[in-house]
Parts: C-alpha cells; sequence; structure tokens
C-alpha cells in the first residue's frame, strides 16, 4: 500500500471521528505463527470492544509492506488519530515494530499496536498486555504481562501480543484480566499446536467476546495475504456498536459449502444447492473462515448483470459447487441453474457450462450471465410441451370461461325460454 493510499485513510478517519462520539478498541490482538511471511496464514491482526462505532479505522493494514496499525487508549480521537498518522509514517521508512509503537508514549493516552510477519510486534502507550512467545525447538510457551512503556514481541520469533481492557458500562466489567491472562495462555498453546495465525485470532475473539464482554467488531485482518474482513461486522450507523463476536453470524452447508449470513439465514433450514442441513456458524468463527486461504478458496468473476447481490451470491454457489465437485464447468453451471431455479439466484437467465470460465491453476472462475428483460426474476419455465399450444389452450379456457360467465349472468332468462319451449 502506498502513502498516497494511506493519505485517503487518514482523511477518512478524520471525518469519521469528527461526526462520531470518541471511542477506543479494548482488544487488540496480532498473531505471528510464521515470521518468514512465506505461509500464507500465518500473520493476522484484529480489533474489538464493548464501545460503539468500531469501524475498519480501528485497524490500518498495508498489503504492501504488511504491517498493521491497531489503535486504542483512554486518549480522545484526535490523540489517536495523530499517533497513528505518525506511526504509519515511520513504518513507510522502514522502522521497527517497538519504535513505531513507542510513538504512542508521546500522545496522553494512546496506545499502538503494530507488527506483521517480518517487523514482529509491539505495543506502546497505554496498555495491559501479555507478550507470547513460543520457542522452535523446545516449544515452550512463556507468557510475559507488560503494562507500561513497550513491549516488543522480536522479529523471527514465532508469538502474539494481547491487549485487554474492560469498557465502563460492559455488564462484565472486571473480567478483563482473568480473561486475557487466560486468553493469552490459549494463543501460545495454539501456535506450539501448529494452528494457523488466522485461526487463533478467531477463537481468541471468541474466548475474549465471551468471558469479557469486548465483543464488537471491528474484525480483523490477514496481514500475508492482504484480507481483511472489512465492514461484516462493523456497524452500520455512526455511534452503534458492531456485530456482537460470540453471536451467530451466518448458516454454512458442510457437505458443500453454501453459506448465507443472518438474518437471511434464518429463511434457510437446508442448503439451496445440495439440500443438506445446515450448521450455525459464529461470528468469531466466521472471521476466520474469511480470513484464512484454503484449499477450495476460489476467486469469482460475474459479467452480464450488475444486479446487486448477484456477484456474491454467485460466489457462494461458485466456491460450495467447486468444494463438492471441484472445478468442473458442467457442475458449476447445474449448481448455478440449481440456485436459480430456487429463487436463490434473482434476475439472470440460466447458464450453460460455455458461460462458465475456469482457471484452475489460478483458482478463478467466470461466469457470464444473459440478464432478463424488464423486471423479471426468474426465467420462463422449460416446460416438454410447444408455447404455441400453451397459446391454443389458453385462449380456448379463456373462450369456455366466458361462456360459463354468460350462462351465470343470464341463467334466468336461459331457463324461462326453455320452460316456454
Amino acid at each position: 500500500m502506498n502513502f498516497k493510499y494511506f493519505h485517503i485513510l487518514i482523511f477518512s478517519l478524520i471525518v469519521l471521528l469528527m461526526t462520531m462520539s470518541s471511542v477506543a478498541a479494548t482488544c487488540n490482538i496480532i498473531v505471528i505463527t510464521d515470521p518468514s511471511g512465506s505461509d500464507p496464514n500465518g500473520a493476522a491482526a484484529g480489533s474489538m470492544s464493548f464501545a460503539d462505532n468500531m469501524f475498519q479505522s480501528t485497524f490500518l493494514m498495508s498489503k504492501n509492506n504488511q504491517f498493521a496499525v491497531l489503535s486504542g487508549g483512554t486518549g480522545g480521537s484526535d490523540t489517536r488519530l495523530d499517533s497513528i498518522v505518525e506511526a504509519v509514517a515511520n513504518l513507510q521508512n522502514n522502522a521497527s515494530a517497538a519504535s513505531a509503537a513507542s510513538i504512542a508514549s508521546k500522545y496522553n493516552g494512546a496506545r499502538l499496536v503494530v507488527g506483521g510477519p517480518n517487523i514482529g510486534a509491539a505495543v506502546g502507550g497505554s496498555f495491559d498486555a501479555y507478550v507470547i512467545t513460543v520457542d522452535d525447538a523446545s516449544n515452550e510457551i512463556k507468557v510475559t504481562p507488560y503494562s507500561s512503556g513497550v513491549a516488543t514481541l522480536q522479529p523471527g520469533q514465532k508469538g502474539a501480543i494481547i491487549h485487554l481492557r474492560n469498557t465502563h458500562g460492559n455488564p462484565l466489567y472486571g473480567t478483563a484480566d482473568s480473561v486475557r491472562k487466560e486468553t493469552a495462555m490459549n494463543i501460545g498453546k495454539m501456535i506450539r499446536d501448529g494452528y494457523p495465525a488466522t485461526t487463533i485470532l478467531s477463537e481468541a475473539f471468541g474466548e475474549v467476546a465471551k468471558d469479557s464482554g469486548e465483543k464488537y467488531g471491528g474484525g480483523g485482518v490477514n496481514l500475508v495475504s492482504g484480507i481483511s474482513t472489512g465492514d461484516m461486522f462493523t456497524p452500520k450507523e455512526m455511534n452503534e456498536t458492531g456485530y456482537p463476536m460470540d453471536e451467530e453470524y451466518s448458516k454454512i452447508c458442510e457437505e458443500c459449502g453454501w453459506g448465507k449470513a443472518f438474518p437471511a439465514a434464518e429463511s434457510y433450514d437446508r442448503c439451496p444447492v445440495c439440500n443438506h442441513e445446515l450448521k450455525t456458524v459464529y461470528a468469531y468463527e466466521s472471521m476466520g473462515t474469511v480470513l484464512t486461504i484454503g484449499q477450495n478458496s476460489v476467486s469469482v468473476s460475474v459479467y452480464g448483470s450488475d444486479k446487486q447481490g448477484l456477484a456474491s451470491t454467485t460466489k457462494e454457489v461458485v466456491e460450495a459447487s467447486v468444494a463438492k465437485y471441484g472445478y468442473d464447468a458442467s457442475a458449476i453451471a447445474g449448481s448455478i441453474n440449481r440456485a436459480i431455479n430456487n429463487g436463490y439466484l434473482v434476475g439472470v437467465d440460466h447458464v450453460e457450462p460455455k458461460d462458465i470460465n475456469v482457471k484452475q491453476g489460478s483458482k478463478a472462475v467466470g461466469v457470464y450471465y444473459n440478464a432478463l428483460p424488464g423486471d423479471r426474476s426468474a426465467p420462463a419455465w422449460d416446460l416438454p410441451i410447444d408455447g404455441n399450444i400453451l397459446n391454443i389452450l389458453g385462449s380456448i379456457q379463456t373462450a369456455v370461461g366466458i361462456v360459463l360467465i354468460l350462462l351465470v349472468v343470464f341463467r334466468s332468462r336461459l331457463l324461462k325460454s326453455f320452460q316456454n319451449r
């Protein structure tokens, strides 16, 4: 990510912070399981809080330089913004994680948690955190508490940093100290046992959300692969809380991989693609799924229609089809057509295998639709009878209907005429 793009992000931050009440992320976590940067899921970071306004401005990510800046603290919005701007500028000039995090100490009440697979991680300013390290040779886990100065996870070291405080007004206020320690130990065990950083981050989010009440997204980033949860969990309106990370978020089909988020998921009991029973997934689990690069991750492009929601829904159907049948154009076309027939995909005509462009080597699928004319939401039925015959039958039915109406309207006159005869 170049510095020009950061200027845009910082400007967006200024606008947001001018229009919202003061907010701070009370939970910041960075996990690094592969300091070499070769594992696509080897480094992840995220923020959440009990407070309002958990927009993605609580964490900034550089895709090119693979670092994240997580903000928070007890200071005001302008204080946090100034510290973020300075930290980003320093990191762009190849400063260490410790040097960038130490900037927070210059600003009253600010906190910065920064890191990436190549630079390690650090927390500075106003914080209560644990640094977790895992020794490659002995698998020894060290969990060390820090509350002032700068705490650092050195470059090249497997480990993590977790900061956690309780927000005033949280019904579980006072639990942060014990939850912070317990979650730090569990993070260390998961690193030792070989879990990817993205999975560890999501599991830690679930634990913190349930046990400390600091549960509103926020969200997370995959620092190696450049994936973010974006606005999946952030509030839709100013001065509201984000999505609770310990609550139900979606339903998925474990048979073929199809999924749908709540509240729309409430309408589905079975998978529209393969009719299998659906499993309910919690928000923190969904975050892990989104951030984790797997064998069935597919890049899906949609052409021929810009109907709202078509691209995202097609992606779900294609991913489900690939998970079950592989990169087979006929199978993908069949899955899409079933979704159209079930009313899951609307506004487009049925597709054929030739409309599906599959590039298995790059895990990419292109779908070429023909949009339906007018306001039609579904294609015409494919019936085993000629359309002209249906028109004739319709005309006959109409004629019979007219005769019946005439018989009802003039029944008295017809009866009297018959009796006279």
